[in-house]
């Protein structure tokens, strides 16, 4: 059985990713591109946050037949948590940790529960990429929407160049 493809690419992102967060300074990680704009300390936490509930997710949708979870408020979680106050290297530490264990989770979760199409689910809501509610959604697809997702955000801190290592 070979890796999902999320999972290669989750753990691909996180290689390339990486030293490149580490290069930016404490002082650069606090600073917002404009007023009402997250830092990258605020991206990174917001991607911690996103880790942690998609986590849960994936986990639970192994026994559940439908792909129904609650949604957070991303931005009250962000604020709440203050993760523009904590230090940027231990929000690395924790962002690489957290998403290099959801890459082993997305690895064992079987083929057939993984490509199952579902019925009932809520990704329309609370997806990226969202699938319309009338349409059959997947694990898989949900997966590969996480790292889309992050991805997206990587681009906001690191630029459009994300995909080639030391850019």
């Amino acid at each position: 059985m070979s890796e999902p493809t999320c999972a290669t690419r989750l753990r691909a992102v996180i290689a390339a990713s990486e030293p490149r967060l580490r290069a930016i300074s404490a002082d650069a990680s606090s600073r917002r591109p404009a007023p009402g704009k997250w830092s990258p300390r605020e991206i990174v936490g917001h991607l911690i946050d996103s880790a942690s509930n998609n986590h849960q997710r994936f986990v639970r949708a192994r026994w559940q037949d439908d792909l129904v979870f609650q949604g957070y408020a991303q931005d009250e979680w962000v604020a709440l948590q203050r993760y523009q106050d904590t230090p940027w290297d231990e929000l690395l530490d924790l962002w690489a940790a957290f998403n290099l264990h959801i890459a082993r989770v997305m690895a064992v979760v079987p083929e057939d529960v993984r490509l199952r199409p579902r019925a009932r689910h809520n990704l329309d809501e609370i997806a990226w990429q969202v699938v319309p509610r009338s349409a059959p959604a997947t694990l898989d697809y949900f997966m590969a929407d996480y790292v889309g997702h992050l991805e997206h955000h990587l681009r906001q801190v690191l630029g459009a160049d994300l995909d080639r290592p030391g850019a």
